[in-house]
C-alpha cells in the first residue's frame, strides 16, 4: 500500500482523508467488543474486600447437588441481602489442607487404619502443582510432623512417623491429656491464617479433650478467624472407655464436640462405624471438596470496626440444604 502524504491536489488529499477515516472506523469497531467484554468482567480493586463463602448443597437423601447456577443462590449478611458478584461451580482454587491426627492412647487400636486411609486420601486429592498439606499429631503434646508441602512422598514419610506416645513419653508426662482444642488453635493461627484460597482442617479423633488450656468455643473462633472449614472424623475405639454403653451413659463422648466444630465452621462431621468405613468417609470427603460452590460478594455495609458478621446462604429450590459457614470476621 502506498503511503498517503499531503499534496497540492485536492483529490489526492481527500482520498487520503477518506482512507484514514475508514481505518479509524475499522479500529474502533475492533476495539469496542473487547472493551465491552472487559466491562462485563467482575473486577475488584485492592481496596475492595470480597467475602468468599464455600458451600456444599445436598438433597434430602444427602446426595451432593452439582448443577446449580448463580441465580439459584442468595446470601444474607446480618439479615441484609447481598449481591453475589463472583460464582464458580468448580472450585479450582488452590487447596490448603491440615491433617490433624489424634495420637492419644485411646486411638492406639485404630491408628494403623487412620494412617493408611489418610495417605490414600491425600494421594487422590493433592494436586502437586497447586495444593499444599501439613500434618500435625496431637496427644499430651502437639507436634508438627510435616510442614506445608505439595510432595506425596514427604507426606507418606511423615505419616509413617505418626504414633502414640511411647512408655517413656508417658512416664515423663507432666499433667495434661489430649490437646484437641489447642491443636486446632495452633493449626489455625500458625498456618491457616496466612494462607489464601480454600482452607480446611481434617481432624481424626474420638473428640475427647482432656488437657487443652483453650475451650471448644475458642477453637471454633480460631478457625473462623482463619476462614478455615473443619471436617471432623470421629474414629473411636469403643473398648478403650469401657464399651459403647459407658460412652452413652456418662462416659466420654466427643460426638457433640465434633459436630459443633464442623457445623459452626462450615465443614462436615463423619463417624467411622460398621456402616461406613474410614475409606468410604474419605471418598465422600474427596467428592465434597471437588464439588463446592464458591460465592463472593462485597458487603453493602463498610467495615468501620472489626467484628464477626453472620452469613446465611440459601438456595431457592425446595428439598435442598446448604452447608456453609455461618459467620466471618470482617476485618477493618
Amino acid at each position: 500500500m502506498r503511503d498517503c502524504f499531503p499534496t497540492r491536489h485536492d483529490s489526492a488529499g481527500s482520498g487520503c482523508s477518506r482512507r484514514r477515516a475508514l481505518l479509524l472506523a475499522a479500529s474502533i469497531f475492533c476495539v469496542m467488543p473487547r472493551a465491552r467484554a472487559q466491562q462485563d468482567e467482575v473486577t475488584f480493586s485492592t481496596d475492595v474486600k470480597v467475602v468468599n463463602v464455600l458451600a456444599t448443597v445436598r438433597d434430602k437423601h444427602g446426595a451432593i447437588i452439582r448443577d446449580l447456577v448463580q441465580a439459584d443462590f442468595s446470601v444474607l449478611e446480618n439479615g441484609r441481602a447481598q449481591t453475589i458478584r463472583y460464582f464458580s461451580r468448580e472450585s479450582d482454587l488452590p487447596l490448603t489442607l491440615g491433617l490433624l491426627v489424634d495420637t492419644s492412647m485411646s486411638q492406639q487400636r485404630v491408628l494403623d487404619s487412620e494412617r493408611g486411609a489418610s495417605f490414600r486420601f491425600l494421594d487422590q486429592v493433592l494436586r502437586e502443582s497447586k495444593d499444599h498439606v501439613f500434618l500435625v499429631q496431637f496427644d499430651m503434646a502437639i507436634m508438627m510432623r510435616q510442614a506445608l508441602t505439595s510432595s506425596h512422598k514427604d507426606l507418606n514419610d511423615a505419616l509413617g512417623l505418626v504414633d502414640t506416645p511411647s512408655r517413656q513419653d508417658l512416664q515423663n508426662q507432666y499433667g495434661g491429656g489430649t490437646l484437641l482444642y489447642d491443636a486446632i488453635i495452633k493449626a489455625a493461627k500458625d498456618v491457616m491464617k496466612a494462607q489464601s484460597g480454600r482452607k480446611a482442617l481434617i481432624v481424626l479423633t474420638d473428640g475427647v479433650d482432656t488437657g487443652s488450656d483453650a475451650t471448644l468455643a475458642e477453637a471454633i473462633e480460631a478457625a473462623q478467624l482463619a476462614d478455615t472449614l473443619i471436617y471432623s472424623i470421629e474414629f473411636s475405639d469403643a473398648t478403650f472407655y469401657g464399651g459403647p454403653l459407658l460412652r452413652g451413659i456418662g462416659g466420654p463422648n466427643g460426638r457433640g464436640v465434633l459436630q459443633r466444630l464442623s457445623r459452626e465452621t462450615g465443614g462436615s462431621y463423619f463417624e467411622v462405624s460398621k456402616k461406613q468405613s474410614i475409606e468410604q468417609i474419605f471418598a465422600e470427603l474427596e467428592e465434597e471438596l471437588r464439588t463446592q460452590y464458591s460465592l463472593g460478594y462485597v458487603s453493602d455495609v463498610p467495615v468501620r470496626i472489626s467484628e464477626f458478621r453472620k452469613i446465611q446462604v440459601a438456595v431457592d429450590k425446595k428439598g435442598l440444604a446448604v452447608q456453609a459457614r455461618s459467620k466471618y470476621w470482617a476485618r477493618r
